[in-house]
């Protein structure tokens, strides 16, 4: 007989070991699930750089006293950033992927001060210790973490100040980083008007401005995050909550509903999964078409969640046949997901990023901040939903999610990886409902994902004949690692009647921790 079940009654899940062991320490000594995900959070920044850290944007889904909140912590273009202005500086008619051009303002830090100071229960300089000590006195590299910094030596050999700090890094090696000690003293110390009003912020704008990027003073001064209503609807059973634009929250919620409204998913396995690829496109061209900042979209969340706009959708599936690939623009993304939740009830669901790996490459001489390059995301055609505009956000492949069922929190979930995020959402949650799986199953399983131009790439644990009963109905279909990263690093936790149940992937670092 399996051995019997055992649950938490607090638990973090994070992408890396480390990080997740900082989060325990804080639920063990009394902080709560809010103070943990932060720490977490502040202590991958320092141990993996690569996926997150303090010059990127942050996400976050609260449960507290039988509601959810969402806080949107995204910052904005630069006001001098028009599309004229972009242009003449990129000599080009799109953003490039690197540079100072794709440097938006950093949410993240205004973001972790805002959580902390409507739920949380410690200080910032106390969760952040063990991130502190990371910095100033080293960390050892694992051989995944060692490789990511390899992988990108050459991409990144022109950014003087990130070969100066992270330079020849190889697993096994001790890495030190005193400017990143520094900036996460100074905020613990002064708060995030350091950051954003104060010296961080000005030696911010001067990196920026001479690798000709756009952000003044008064870009950091003005931002603020914001507190938002998540967006909820049905699959099968359950309530799902995402977060609304300008995140993809509801493009995720969209292909659920395609799933949901087509009605049961097929027994035959290349059924199943055409039908979940071809709710993905579908979802996907909506997104492109309509998601940005809410101020900019001309059709509302709600409308592209409405029975007739999905029915509508639902009506284009072929059984037999894959719709052509639309020319989408495909992001890719380095981000990190947590999730947590205490003995009082309290769950957390966030995310945090500095979009592709470290950033836009640069590093802020003296303060260790990899400036997120988020602001490649946007278009420069004019009359692109999400062309880039004075303090306009571009749309965020970031979201952190919930699930409820009969109205209680049941499911805290979420993943990494840009465009793939809806589309490991998508199949978590027909595994967990549709299947009856346990999270860990699901989150272990094969997984897939469709890239605009490049068709689905699929796990090689996929059964052949099942990859070649998709080619048959018109895909594209290409195999990649048993285990790719870049089909996510999911992590969940369910809230189960004797308490929590945490599940980690296996293609992270990482861990779901528990007492």
């Amino acid at each position: 007989m399996p051995p019997a079940r055992r649950f938490a009654q607090a638990c973090v899940a994070s992408a890396h070991h480390l990080a997740s062991a900082a989060g325990l320490e804080v639920l063990a000594t009394g902080g709560n699930a809010l103070d943990a995900a932060v720490a977490a959070n502040l202590t991958m920044g320092v141990v993996a750089p690569y996926l997150c850290g303090y010059g990127g944007d942050v996400f976050a889904m609260v449960w507290r006293d039988g509601q959810a909140e969402g806080y949107l912590g995204a910052g904005a273009a630069p006001e001098a950033a028009t599309v004229d202005a972009v242009r003449a500086v990129a000599g080009a008619d799109r953003l490039p992927t690197r540079g100072a051009l794709t440097v938006t303002v950093p949410g993240a830090v205004r973001g972790w001060f805002d959580l902390l100071e409507r739920y949380g229960t410690r200080s910032f300089g106390d969760l952040a210790a063990r991130a502190l000590g990371y910095a100033r006195d080293g960390v050892p590299l694992s051989a995944a973490g060692g490789v990511a910094f390899q992988f990108l030596e050459a991409e990144f050999s022109a950014f003087d100040e990130w070969r100066s700090v992270y330079g020849g890094s190889a697993p096994g090696a001790t890495l030190l980083q005193p400017g990143l000690a520094r900036t996460i003293e100074t905020l613990a110390e002064d708060g995030p008007d350091a950051y954003y009003r104060g010296p961080i912020g000005a030696a911010i704008v001067e990196c920026v401005a001479g690798h000709g990027g756009l952000i003044a003073d008064a870009d950091l001064a003005a931002h603020r995050g914001e507190w938002v209503a998540p967006l909820a609807a049905p699959y099968r059973d359950v309530e799902v909550l995402e977060l609304p634009p300008p995140t993809q929250g509801v493009t995720a919620l969209e292909a659920l509903r395609i799933v949901d409204r087509a009605g049961p998913l097929p027994t035959d396995p290349a059924d199943r999964h055409h039908r979940l690829v071809e709710a993905v496109k579908l979802a996907f061209a909506d997104r492109d078409a309509h998601v940005s900042d809410p101020a900019a979209m001309t059709v509302a969340p709600a409308d592209l969640l409405a029975d007739d706009w999905v029915d509508a959708r639902v009506a284009r599936l072929d059984p037999a046949r894959a719709l052509p690939s639309d020319d989408l623009a495909a992001l890719a993304g380095g981000t990190s997901y947590f999730c947590a939740a205490d003995d009082d009830g309290l769950l957390v669901s966030l995310i945090q990023t500095n979009f592709k790996e470290f950033g836009s490459g640069l590093t802020v001489p003296g303060w260790g901040i990899n400036l997120q390059n988020r602001g490649t995301s946007f278009s420069l055609d004019p009359g692109h939903v999400n062309c880039v505009a004075p303090g306009k956000r571009t749309l965020h492949t970031l979201i952190p999610a919930m699930a409820l069922r009969d109205g209680r929190p049941w499911l805290v979930f979420g993943t990494m990886s840009g465009d793939t995020q809806f589309q490991v959402h998508l199949q978590l949650l027909t595994q967990i409902v549709d299947d009856d799986r346990d999270i860990q199953e699901a989150i272990d399983a094969p997984r897939w994902r469709f890239e605009p131009g490049a068709g689905v790439r699929a796990e090689t644990r996929f059964d052949p004949s099942l990859l070649d009963a998709l080619r048959a109905r018109g895909h594209d279909v290409s195999t990649t690692g048993a285990y790719d990263p870049m089909m996510g690093h999911a992590h969940a936790i369910t809230v189960e009647r004797h308490g929590y149940a945490g599940a980690s992937d296996p293609r992270s670092e990482g861990a779901a921790l528990g007492f």
